[in-house]
């Protein structure tokens, strides 16, 4: 029994490094049984104790990644070394969006404390060690035009900067709110473009473009809101509040974005 235990982790840690050697950190219970040619129960016991010793984590009922010396700290890959292939297991369609987004355009003020990933539909967190991952929905993410980015793994999807800036204002709650939107907006207006915003208010609620026309006019980024502003001025929108859930009586309204400002908005610059 020892002896088997035995040959079945030197077998478990030769095929760890030679997948590590083929440049692949991830992989299946399924993957793992066709490649150490062992019954379930044997290969399962196998995965277990690399998970044991550290060497493999299981963000996903099934699908493990390896962790590297350097990781073993937090107990898992990063999320953006491991997302791409855990959504291409799960056959779903993703991005990297919000916080994490605003993060690879070298926007984000504060290192997001969790990996934001946009789906079609929701769907519970993930935590990995230190790793935190939040699943948002948006209906017709597929629609939503996105970047790929080289990270030490592979390419990871991740929103464009208009896109971006849509979903920050779109989703508040899970971006520290409109004082850190407007942080982050300040710092990704150069990459903002007047077209390109219009892509991406067709794909959105109206009231999102009035509420980032108005955010982007409040960092002093005028220069990126006309064509916004004759984009809602042609829709006719009713009046929208700032911040849905804030009171909105005797509160001053802004034509130009037919915006009802019912909170004080401070960004961070």
């Amino acid at each position: 029994q020892a002896l088997h235990q035995w040959l079945g982790n030197m077998h478990g840690q030769k095929f760890i490094s030679e997948l590590m050697a083929s440049g692949r950190y991830s992989l299946t219970t399924e993957e793992a049984v066709s490649a150490l040619g062992s019954s379930m129960v044997a290969t399962r016991a196998a995965l277990r104790r690399l998970r044991q010793k550290g060497e493999l984590a299981m963000p996903y009922k099934g699908f493990y990644v390896i962790v590297p010396p350097e990781f073993r700290n937090i107990g898992c890959l990063p999320a953006s070394h491991f997302i791409p292939y855990l959504m291409n297991h799960m056959g779903e369609k993703y991005y990297a969006g919000l916080l994490s987004a605003a993060e690879y355009h070298g926007a984000a003020h504060h290192r997001p404390q969790v990996f934001q990933v946009v789906v079609a539909k929701n769907k519970p967190e993930i935590i990995c060690g230190k790793v935190r991952v939040v699943f948002i929905a948006r209906k017709n993410m597929e629609k939503i035009p996105t970047l790929d980015f080289k990270t030490p793994r592979g390419y990871l999807k991740i929103s464009t900067p208009a896109a971006t800036a849509f979903d920050l204002v779109g989703y508040p709650h899970h971006a520290a709110g409109f004082d850190n939107v407007a942080t982050i907006l300040a710092e990704l207006a150069e990459k903002l473009d007047g077209n390109e915003l219009i892509k991406i208010a067709e794909l959105s609620p109206i009231a999102w473009a009035q509420r980032l026309g108005y955010l982007l006019d409040l960092v002093g980024a005028q220069n990126k809101t006309e064509e916004l502003a004759e984009y809602i001025a042609q829709r006719k929108p009713v009046m929208a509040p700032l911040v849905p859930s804030a009171p909105r009586q005797g509160i001053s309204r802004l034509k130009r974005w037919q915006i009802m400002v019912n909170a004080k908005v401070e960004a961070e610059v």
